[in-house]
């Protein structure tokens, strides 16, 4: 399905899409951008950040998350994950942990291509069975 720009997301898209091409990904040549809206309706975005050093790098959703802690956020309402790829772009597993840890049960998460195809995923459809500090044992 494609990704159509409305008034409401309009905003997650562009900067998504910017954030994507400012990634900084010499040794993969796969750029990611990502874009969260928190629940204050502030927006925050992050790409991928790779270095000789790899895998120390940096993906894109955990650096818009610590953009939105930085930000005095929280809470993630709605993240957009991007790349150039002609396929739909899965965080990996680290980042969706991260995603799980500052989101709840109504954050949209949006997986997209270069072309806007996009799947929507919940956070249980995300990372079933994930483990939370707040969960019963």
């Amino acid at each position: 399905m494609r990704l159509v720009k409305t008034k409401e997301n309009k905003r997650l898209i562009e900067l998504s899409y910017e954030m994507m091409l400012n990634a900084y990904a010499p040794y993969s040549n796969f750029s990611v951008g990502a874009a969260i809206l928190s629940e204050n309706d502030k927006l925050f975005g992050g790409c991928n950040v790779e270095n000789a050093a790899y895998p120390e790098g940096t993906c894109a959703e955990a650096g818009a998350i610590s953009a939105m802690i930085a930000g005095g956020c929280k809470t993630i309402k709605e993240i957009y994950i991007v790349s150039k790829s002609e396929n739909i772009v899965s965080p990996c597993g680290g980042c969706r942990q991260k995603i799980r840890e500052f989101s709840s049960d109504q954050t949209k998460i949006f997986l997209c291509n270069i072309k806007w195809d996009y799947k929507l995923f919940s956070l249980n459809e995300l990372l079933p069975f994930s483990f939370s500090e707040f969960d019963d044992l």
